[in-house]
């Protein structure tokens, strides 16, 4: 923007008229119909990746309906026996809550820890319990639709990923580094690994470099502030919070950009910007580029502090920038019709978010994996005069990712998951094919296994179909454009779950084929899980023990592979047992039972889906010494069986999930046996674009 249209962004920052714009931008976007020449991600010419900070997916889209959020009908079970939204503090819990303060998305909230050390402590070897002690009350703030509408907006218009976790267990730079490197040099070599945001001499290898080397143009679009070396903070103007990039290239911090030749392609590309406290503004050069149709096949937009949405700047100034990155990308349909704008956020400050990020076992009393783990636990060590203890370095916890293009139009939502590795393979898959040297090789065999590359957020085939209707976006009145002291919302004295808006979304097909089966052993007094995935992408597993006794357990299983596992059963007493398995998109398997002859009323229960991929079946079989009625029921349409089995009888029951776009919740109980209590709920893939689990917001 030029220093005429700066002065008109701080009089809109005090006025209504900023709300009234921001749908024009996404209205725009709508119109433009998608490059649609091969039908393939072929037709995609130009990708754009904008890093926003520090918010969870729960804190902004918890309440959204058809995503994975406060409606969740299967959350995870605490140690309490409390579900993961009643966060401990003290003797009592904290529930998430919505700030009283009006206009909130204009609010200065506080800003929270969000280091390495505390990370870690709320992430408790995966109990995912130590919110409030490690992070605060305020972590259980959320937003709705009132307080961003511009970010829902987005949502109702595009698609949302909510199954995109960040890349580390930390804080911003390593999460950054992640997406610009793949990695943050975790073997330990030039001048890695980074876990804290101290760094500032590495040297290994970067994406843009693999660009570089492959011919595909790229570039990183920020303001300079008063400069991007070490003297200046990496381009952070403090003295202006709307000038400068926050310092969030991290391509400065590597010594082969800070030494780069005048003139050279890491200079020009990743150490030079506009300079708007000098002249012109901060689209310039984007709008430039994009006007004269040379934006790059590769490029990221970096903010300045006060317009990343970094608390305890205001969400609300974050949706003014995106608007205006969105406009700028607009203005040329040409452009547009071939550019994917990727919008994610680097780690989630301190808030709260409810899914369990999947994490690698350390070693076998941790659970296992069938793809290699190597470099993915960091072994602990000293940085500057910080000392930071062992663990995984992610997945880190769930971020917002809105995919915005002329492919990705209808208000989606994608399940798969995903981390900021996944935008790199993106552009490798986009760009990569018959080029050998665009590879990312920092990527770990562990994250290639389980994240995706995000190419099902798209429909390439026929993306002109779609027809979005726009959602109504109220005004908000935002304050100034200065700092103001932090706001500290407190919990309420009486505290309520959150209300997700009702209904479902469009959801795209996944490429998720996998089966988790238990078999409880009377003789030898365990539990027997197996997992088997036959899909095409790997998956992770968290193995919950509800009893609180031990655990949990991580579990990957990559692409046509399997293993199992063994549990003694003696976490609820003698012969009892209660556990959960947790997976992708909503995936639950919980075995609760007991192994007393003569008492218990046990089965085996083995499901499979249909080769059609719109049932499943559920073959109950007993193993008891008693005559007992066996009953299996789909929570979701009351679909029910109930059957009278003698020992060693089976019977198995076939549920159509044709009208419920494959969802099912599936509960067996025998009548013999109060105890006795199976769960067997997800969602069946065909390969084809479904619904939202009608589950999410409402009472099962």
């Amino acid at each position: 923007m030029s220093l005429t249209d700066r002065r008109t962004l701080l009089q809109l920052l005090g006025g209504s008229a900023l709300a009234a714009s921001l749908p024009a931008s996404i209205a725009r976007a709508l119109e433009i119909p998608a490059n649609n020449t091969t039908g393939t991600i072929k037709d995609v010419e130009h990708v754009v990746i904008m890093m926003q900070e520090n918010r969870s997916f729960d804190h902004y889209f918890g309440t959204l309906n058809g995503v994975r959020g406060f409606g969740d009908p299967r959350p995870v079970t605490l140690t309490t026996g409390n579900p993961v939204f009643y966060q401990p503090s003290g003797d009592s819990y904290i529930l998430p809550f919505h700030p009283t303060a009006t206009d909130l998305g204009l609010q200065f909230t506080q800003d929270l820890p969000h280091d390495w050390t505390t990370t870690h402590e709320m992430w408790n070897n995966g109990q995912w319990d130590s919110w409030i002690a490690a992070k605060g009350p305020v972590s259980m703030a959320y937003m709705t639709r009132g307080d961003v509408p511009f970010h829902y907006a987005l949502a109702d218009a595009f698609t949302i990923c909510d199954a995109y976790h960040c890349s580390v267990l930390g804080p911003t730079d390593p999460n950054r580094i992640y997406l610009w490197t793949g990695w943050v040099g975790n073997d330990g070599n030039d001048g890695g690994p980074a876990v804290d945001n101290s760094g500032e001499d590495y040297s290994w290898r970067t994406f843009p470099e693999n660009l570089q080397a492959a011919g595909i143009t790229w570039k990183i679009y920020q303001d300079i502030g008063k400069g991007l070396d070490a003297a200046n903070i990496f381009g952070w103007d403090i003295s202006d919070p709307l000038a400068g990039n926050f310092a969030d290239n991290p391509m400065a911090y590597f010594a082969q950009y800070q030494n780069a030749a005048p003139g050279s392609p890491l200079a020009v590309n990743a150490m030079s910007g506009t300079e708007v406290a000098v002249s012109g503004g901060l689209f310039d050069q984007l709008i430039a580029d994009v006007t004269a149709n040379t934006l790059p096949q590769v490029s990221w937009v970096v903010a300045p502090e006060g317009l990343s949405e970094h608390p305890n700047w205001p969400a609300n100034y974050g949706a003014w920038y995106v608007s205006q990155v969105l406009d700028a990308l607009t203005s040329n349909p040409e452009v547009w019709s071939k550019t994917v704008l990727f919008i994610c956020y680097d780690e989630n400050d301190g808030f709260f978010d409810h899914m369990v990020a999947p994490t690698p076992p350390a070693d076998a009393s941790q659970g296992y994996s069938t793809i290699s783990t190597a470099l993915e636990i960091y072994p602990g060590g000293t940085v500057g005069t910080n000392t930071y203890a062992s663990g995984p370095y992610g997945l880190g916890v769930r971020v917002p990712m809105l995919v915005v293009s002329p492919w990705s139009r209808g208000g989606y939502v994608n399940s798969q998951l995903f981390d900021h590795t996944s935008v790199i393979r993106f552009i490798e898959r986009r760009f990569g094919p018959g080029n050998g040297t665009l590879f990312e090789h920092n990527i770990s065999h562990w994250r290639r296994g389980v994240c995706g590359d995000l190419a099902t957020a798209f429909n390439f085939k026929t993306p002109n179909a779609t027809v979005v209707t726009l959602p109504d976006t109220s005004a908000y009145q935002p304050p100034s454009s200065s700092r103001e002291p932090s706001y500290v919302p407190t919990p309420p004295s009486t505290q309520t779950m959150p209300a997700q808006e009702l209904g479902t979304r469009p959801a795209r097909a996944l490429p998720y084929r996998f089966n988790v089966n238990g078999l409880a052993r009377f003789g030898v007094g365990e539990l027997h899980i197996d997992f088997e995935n036959t899909g095409n992408v790997g998956a992770v597993f968290q193995v919950r023990d509800n009893s609180g006794a031990n655990g949990p357990w991580s579990y990957t299983v990559g692409k046509h592979n399997g293993t199992s596992g063994l549990w003694p059963v003696t976490s609820l007493g003698t012969n009892l047992y209660d556990f959960s398995v947790f997976g992708p998109n909503g995936y639950l398997r919980q075995f609760k039972g007991g192994l007393q002859r003569g008492v218990s009323g046990n089965l085996e229960v083995a499901s499979s889906y249909d080769a059609d991929g719109t049932g499943i079946s559920v073959l109950m079989t007993s193993d008891s010494h008693v005559n007992m009625n066996v009953t299996a029921t789909n929570l979701y349409n009351g679909d029910s069986l109930t059957q009278l089995l003698t020992p060693g009888q089976s019977v198995t029951k076939d549920f159509d999930l044709t009208s419920l776009g494959g969802w099912y919740d599936i509960v067996v109980t025998v009548d013999v046996d109060s105890n006795f209590g199976w769960r067997l709920a997800g969602h069946v893939e065909n390969g084809q674009d479904s619904i939202t689990d009608p589950g999410i917001g409402s009472t099962l």
